[in-house]
């Protein structure tokens, strides 16, 4: 499954309106640790994406979604469901097994 780019304008849909849970990461194209994990982040979007949806939103781009969720540190991944956050955001994810965990923890997966 792909990844959604999400924008202020497709936020509501994409996301808080979706039928499943969405993990959201939140980056900028200049931030080196955000590229090194975005493969991780493709990854489980490959392998759960039927059961969880997977968006980025590019916070240079979309700088009023990022003050909406007081995102100050990239990358940080968010999780929502059923149109809330829930859990704890996860920031600067070292691993795949650390995001996978998490999503478990928040019962996304």
């Amino acid at each position: 499954m792909e990844m959604i780019t999400v924008t202020q304008e497709n936020f509501e849909k994409q996301v808080l309106h979706s039928g499943r849970p969405v993990m959201v990461d939140f980056w900028a194209p200049w931030c080196a640790y955000c590229r090194r994990i975005a493969p991780a982040v493709g990854q489980i979007a490959d392998e759960h994406g039927e059961r969880l949806g997977v968006g980025k939103i590019n916070i240079d781009e979309q700088p009023a979604l990022a003050g909406q969720f007081q995102v100050e540190t990239i990358p940080t991944l968010m999780l929502f469901r059923e149109g809330k956050a829930i859990g704890e955001p996860l920031t600067a994810p070292s691993s795949k097994a650390q995001i996978s965990s998490w999503l478990q923890e928040n019962g996304a997966l």
